[in-house]
């Protein structure tokens, strides 16, 4: 996939930006506890995909990054997961 294609599936990602053949951003939460929750909820969307996002858990903060490694660039599945994980933060933030 190149820059442009991503740019224009980015468009359907608020927040998430392209930086050198990855997808990344950060969630914000209300404690550390809930990002914690996030980050498993992610987890078990990534097994179920059979594709693992890198996920840096910081206080209140969670920075997900995808790339399809084997291709060493981007995929249609990264956009999937990012996808997901966008409605798993609005399950998390929600209440």
């Amino acid at each position: 996939m190149n820059a442009e294609e991503a740019e224009q599936l980015l468009q359907d990602l608020p927040g998430w930006a392209w930086a050198e053949e990855k997808i990344e951003k950060e969630f914000r939460f209300k404690s550390y506890a809930a990002g914690l929750e996030f980050v498993y909820a992610i987890g078990k969307i990534a097994e179920q995909q059979d594709h693992h996002p890198d996920m840096l858990v910081k206080w209140r903060r969670v920075k997900v990054t995808l790339s399809t490694h084997v291709i060493k660039g981007l995929s249609m599945n990264d956009f999937i997961i990012a996808a997901k994980a966008e409605l798993e933060y609005q399950k998390h933030t929600s209440s």
